[in-house]
């Protein structure tokens, strides 16, 4: 913090997250400055962002999305291009948060190269934990820097277990919206499209995690993201789906008590949350009325229909590198979906095919972790192909 000021650097910019976080910056300039951004391929979105938020560089992973934001604003803005200017901007020394909404596997190693360097994160980018969770906690304590989530569901969970002794968590219980596909059988859902799949009931997210919404995969990456975060066992930590996204998530303490973090669903709140911890400072989000919510309600996830939710237990019990197994396949099968190349219910199937083929070896080493990776995929990819016909 400097004067008061954090300053952050918003890595994945113009995603869903990032523009959440740069509408908080906006509405509390007197809290917080930007420093760095990056993007990918929104070179429009992006120049708007330059050109209001006036950062001091900003990187951009897509070529032709950087000769645009280049001719746009490179007189008053450093600009970095290719995938080595995420870590290049993550080391630098001049800012205080990284906000980590990178999608997929492309964030582990920046976040990984700003805890290093001693800054304190806000992790959208729950991929980082699920591949690398034993490696990323070593490295906090290493550096004493905290990571905060910013994933509604362990906002909620860190909100209700401040000020609790760590050994009264008996139990966590992650809320899941369903998706668009709640209560379908599996007969129902083996031709839906991409289309569909993209029209969440709840929430506004990217491509990628709206389609892990509809396999409950997100849920199944929220698992293990828990698990590292919260230092509880696979068998303490619960789904339970609740349609109207209100409740995000609870916690079962030793003595039979429960605590649950109520709100609307408005990813403003959890990214405030975690870039003001351990203060609240006050805001004019929209306010919860549950008199027009009316009903809550509750039911348990089909995990025969939505079995990714299933493989991602497997793994985080199966340990080592089967979650970096698991992320790998999924990243793949979902761009396959999303291309037209793979059924919906083949986006398990390859998963489940990846994680009885890929070897399991200790996450002990970043190495490790993306040799993995690049393992994973490539047998996914190899095996598209079988997996289409079949299904």
């Amino acid at each position: 913090m400097r004067n008061g000021t954090n300053i952050l650097a918003v890595f994945g910019s113009t995603g869903s997250i990032g523009c959440n976080t740069l509408e908080v910056v906006r509405r509390h300039p007197e809290h917080f400055r930007v420093r760095y951004l990056t993007g990918n391929s929104n070179a429009d979105l992006l120049i708007a962002q330059v050109r209001e938020f006036r950062p001091a560089a900003v990187a951009v992973t897509d070529p032709a999305a950087e000769s645009a934001v280049r001719d746009a604003v490179g007189d008053q803005t450093e600009i970095l291009s290719g995938t080595d200017a995420l870590t290049q901007l993550a080391g630098r020394d001049d800012y205080d948060t990284m906000v980590s909404s990178l999608v997929g596997f492309a964030g582990l190693l920046p976040t990984v190269t700003a805890i290093r360097a001693g800054k304190n994160i806000a992790l959208a980018n729950k991929e980082t934990l699920v591949v690398a969770g034993e490696i990323i906690t070593g490295l906090l304590k290493e550096r004493d820097v905290h990571l905060l989530p910013i994933d509604s569901e362990h906002s909620a969970i860190l909100q209700c277990i401040v000020g609790e002794p760590g050994h009264s968590v008996a139990r966590i219980v992650l809320t899941a919206s369903g998706g668009p596909f709640r209560g379908r059988t599996a007969g129902e859902i083996a031709d839906v499209t991409p289309a569909a799949a993209l029209q969440h009931p709840n929430w506004s997210m990217g491509s990628k995690i709206t389609i892990d919404s509809a396999t409950l995969m997100n849920k199944g990456l929220e698992v293990i993201e828990a698990h590292w975060l919260f230092g509880v066992d696979a068998s303490a930590i619960d789904v339970v789906v609740h349609p109207q996204s209100i409740i995000h998530s609870m916690v079962e303490f030793s003595d039979g008590s429960v605590k649950a973090q109520l709100g609307v669903p408005d990813m403003k709140i959890p990214i405030h949350y975690a870039l003001t911890w351990p203060d609240r400072i006050a805001a004019d989000y929209e306010r919860l009325n549950l008199a027009d919510v009316g009903t809550l309600t509750f039911e348990q996830p089909d995990l025969e229909t939505f079995s990714c939710l299933r493989l991602a237990y497997q793994a985080l019990e199966e340990g080592g590198t089967a979650p970096a197994c698991l992320n790998a396949a999924n990243e793949v099968a979902v761009a396959a979906f999303l291309r037209g190349d793979l059924s919906f219910p083949g986006i398990a199937q390859l998963i489940d095919d990846s994680l009885q083929h890929v070897p399991t070896l200790p996450a002990e080493e970043i190495d490790s972790v993306v040799d993995i990776d690049r393992q994973a995929r490539e047998h996914a990819a190899a095996s598209l192909t079988r997996l289409k016909t079949l299904t």
